[in-house]
């Protein structure tokens, strides 16, 4: 028999970082995480924003699953998935989380 459960996040809180520090932080747990692995993000906002830069950095690397919406806390969980790279990522300047304050 296999299992199913989910495999524990990492949980990261957010509202303790300052929000220049943010992006990047979360993007280089994310890429030393394995496929299979989790971040848990806590902040006082939706982070809809970091999705965006998601979307264009790790494209089909990641499902996103908001687990509470606020509107005090937002907690969202990042699994990390074995899909290969986009080739086309890394042309913008927020491709590392370097610039994004």
């Amino acid at each position: 028999m296999t299992s199913t459960l989910a495999a524990p996040a990492t949980t990261i809180d957010l509202r303790t970082i300052a929000p220049r520090d943010r992006h990047a932080l979360v993007f280089a747990r994310f890429d030393a995480l394995q496929p299979g692995h989790a971040l848990e993000l806590v902040n006082d906002h939706d982070p809809q924003p970091l999705r965006v830069q998601f979307e264009d950095r790790a494209f089909g690397q990641y499902d996103w699953h908001y687990v509470e919406t606020g509107p005090a806390s937002w907690r969202v969980r990042i699994d990390k998935c074995g899909a290969n790279p986009r080739s086309d990522v890394g042309d913008s300047c927020c491709s590392g989380g370097a610039c994004c304050g």
